[in-house]
């Protein structure tokens, strides 16, 4: 353009001159034209799945676990930790409400919630609720030992609150009953819950499910939470035993993906998805949400097209297969029952016929007595987390699937396939109308752009139990001294202090019985 202009000052020209210079002007004109559509035409090529990264999905990449840049899984702490003090306030104890995850970060918050008070904390109750049928307990699903031996160093811990002697005769502590708010900040803990504590010797927490805010700015804190999940949590050796007993059985013919399929009856009727199931099962979906959920308007195609109905089996098929999976690839189904029956699976096992569950992998009776029991679940969540590539199909409200990503995560950054669900939502939409034009180029765009289970910043909603990262990691050539390893011998550190600790008590108690007999 300035080259027009600077000819333009130059007054009139002869005719040859004008007519040379339209052709210049024309050559020049067509040259834009080619680099413009050029242009335009590469970044149409390359660019389908953002201006840069791969356009294309490596299948054979996802069996290996994700690239981790140089992190690795860390919960010891890394500044001053001192062992729990000698004298406690009291006894807390909790309640566990929900399934088996929501009371495992229902744990974590406890024992967290008992260093923060410098309480003692009582084995929590893991509550046998009418969704389960199944009081095992702590006791029948985990290993107690190894969970008070792994927290000597953090907290206190006690099977139950025991007896004191008082007016010559011997009483349990009864335990002040209170309601934590949910979310509960850490001030709650050392003003109201803690006054109580001292006020009656023990208190007893009850609903305990989301009663500690996950977004603590102290990351030692955060760092105890996962000590717990993902080191003193450690299912009973049986349950360890059947679980890798499935895994090996699954790996003996190569990789193996599991698959966390909710389409089940609580998550539809959450969702208020109904109207792909016929007249008799709309109204089962509608009753179980009148008795279970608050009164809420939603209406079906509207939830659809912002991605809050769990995928279809189908849906999940044919996002596998856009990806490039072929119908060879083995799949552990880790589910309930599936609402709607056999038809909704029967699109799926055309796609993948090589489906099992931990029923047909290992047929013991067990397992077939107690599948929707903890036990299942337990076995379940093992299979998940050892398994190559882990997808879940709905992690939004679903604590199962929140807690599996979590500790993959820590667990090596392990391939994780989270379908963006409100980015495929339209183009289900558009094949379910008949537009299947470019529908697996579609698919491949939007799962380009998701996270496939490497380091990524944690943005709200995301729980911290789904990624704990950067506090429970640590970087081994970190620039940022904050994200520097602790010392390989931290533990030792820790076992001195506490061992440190226990002498001086010893020495104290000596000192005490001394002088008392020589009263």
């Amino acid at each position: 353009m300035r080259r027009l202009g600077h000819h333009r000052q130059h007054g009139k020209q002869g005719a040859g001159g004008v007519k040379g210079m339209l052709a210049k002007l024309s050559i020049a004109v067509i040259v834009l034209l080619i680099c413009t559509l050029s242009l335009l035409f590469s970044t149409t090529i390359s660019g389908s799945s953002g201006s840069s990264g791969p356009s294309e999905i490596n299948v054979e990449e996802l069996w290996e676990s994700a690239n981790s840049d140089g992190w690795r899984p860390s919960s010891a702490p890394r500044s001053d930790w001192s062992p729990p003090p000698k004298e406690s306030n009291g006894y807390l104890r909790v309640r566990c409400n929900g399934g088996l995850n929501q009371q495992r970060s229902a744990i974590c918050n406890a024992v967290l919630a008992a260093r923060i008070m410098n309480a003692t904390l009582v084995l929590p109750d893991l509550d046998a609720n009418s969704f389960w049928h199944d009081d095992s307990g702590f006791h029948g699903i985990y290993d107690v030992e190894h969970f008070i031996r792994s927290l000597r160093y953090d907290v206190r811990i006690v099977e139950s609150i025991p007896e004191i002697r008082k007016n010559g005769k011997m009483k349990k502590i009864k335990a002040f009953q209170l309601r934590p708010p949910r979310d509960a900040p850490i001030d709650w803990y050392t003003t109201v819950a803690l006054e109580k504590m001292k006020q009656h010797g023990a208190i007893y927490l009850t609903p305990f499910s989301h009663r500690l805010a996950e977004e603590i700015d102290n990351p030692e804190y955060q760092r105890l939470r996962c000590r717990v999940n993902y080191h003193a949590l450690r299912f009973k050796p049986h349950i360890m035993k059947l679980s890798e007993s499935i895994v090996d059985k699954l790996r003996a013919q190569g990789h193996f993906m599991a698959i966390h399929l909710r389409f089940e009856k609580d998550m539809l009727a959450f969702a208020g998805c109904f109207d792909i199931f016929n007249p008799a099962e709309q109204k089962i979906l509608k009753k179980y949400r009148k008795e279970n959920f608050a009164e809420k308007r939603l209406v079906y195609s509207e939830r659809r097209a912002i991605g809050k109905c769990p995928l279809t089996p189908e849906e999940v098929g044919l996002i596998l297969r856009a990806m490039g999976f072929d119908n060879s690839s083995r799949i552990y189904l880790a589910a309930g029952e599936l609402f709607g029956g056999e038809r909704f699976m029967k699109p799926f096992r055309a796609l993948f016929p090589r489906l099992e569950n931990h029923s047909s992998v290992d047929p013991t009776e067990e397992l077939a007595t107690n599948t929707r029991g903890l036990l299942g679940s337990a076995v379940d969540y093992m299979v998940c987390l050892l398994a190559d590539i882990f997808m879940p199909t709905y992690d939004g409200p679903s604590n199962f699937a929140n807690n599996l990503l979590g500790h993959r995560l820590y667990y090596g950054f392990r391939t994780t396939i989270r379908p963006d669900r409100k980015g495929l939502a339209p183009i289900f939409i558009d094949r379910e109308n008949g537009r299947t034009a470019g529908f697996e180029e579609a698919v491949r765009h939007v799962m380009l752009k998701t996270n496939f289970g490497g380091p990524h910043k944690r943005v709200s909603p995301e729980s911290f139990y789904t990624n704990s990262w950067p506090e429970c990691f640590c970087q081994i050539d970190a620039q940022n001294p904050a994200d520097k390893c602790p010392p390989e011998n931290v533990m030792q550190i820790l076992d001195s202090k506490l061992e440190s600790e226990v002498n001086s008590e010893s020495e104290s108690l000596k000192k005490s019985n001394s002088t008392e007999s020589e009263r």
